[in-house]
C-alpha cells in the first residue's frame, strides 16, 4: 500500500466507525431500545423539549447513512457535532467515564473528536460522492 492511499483507507475507517456509532445510538438505542417516546420522555427529563429527540434520532440515522456511504461526508459530520456536544452535556453529570450509571461523558465528547476531524479529512476517494477538498 502506497502512502498515497492510506490518507483514504484512514477515512474510510473513520466514515464506517463514526456512520455506525450514529446510526447505533439513533435505530437501536433511541429507536428500537427505548423507542422515540421514551427518548421523547428522557430529553424532557433533562430539561429539553421532547420533540428534539425526534431531530436528534433523524440526524443521526440520515447522518449516519451518509457518512458511512461517503455522501456529503463533511457537510454531515458538521451538522452531527452540535448533536454530540448536546449528547455530552447530557451526560456531563455522570461523571468522566461512560460505563458510570447513566453513561459518563468522554464517550460522547471523543465523537466530537471524531467528527471534527472527519469535516478536515473528509471522505477520502472510498466513497460514493467524495468530497471536492479529499
Amino acid at each position: 500500500m502506497t502512502s498515497l492511499l492510506k490518507p483514504d483507507v484512514a477515512a474510510l475507517v473513520l466514515r464506517l466507525s463514526l456512520g455506525s456509532v450514529l446510526l447505533a445510538h439513533s435505530v437501536y438505542l433511541k429507536l428500537m431500545v427505548f423507542t422515540l417516546a421514551g427518548t421523547a420522555g428522557y430529553f424532557e427529563s433533562i430539561g429539553l423539549p421532547g420533540g428534539l429527540a425526534y431531530f436528534v434520532f433523524l440526524a443521526e440515522a440520515i447522518g449516519g447513512i451518509a457518512i458511512i456511504l461517503g455522501v456529503k461526508t463533511r457537510l454531515f459530520a458538521a451538522l452531527v457535532i452540535p448533536v454530540l456536544i448536546g449528547a455530552t452535556w447530557a451526560h456531563s453529570a455522570n461523571g468522566w467515564v461512560f460505563s458510570s450509571a447513566g453513561g459518563g461523558w468522554e464517550f460522547p465528547l471523543f465523537l466530537v473528536a471524531i467528527a471534527v476531524v472527519q469535516v478536515t479529512i473528509g471522505s477520502g476517494k472510498f466513497a460514493l460522492a467524495a468530497d471536492a477538498r479529499s
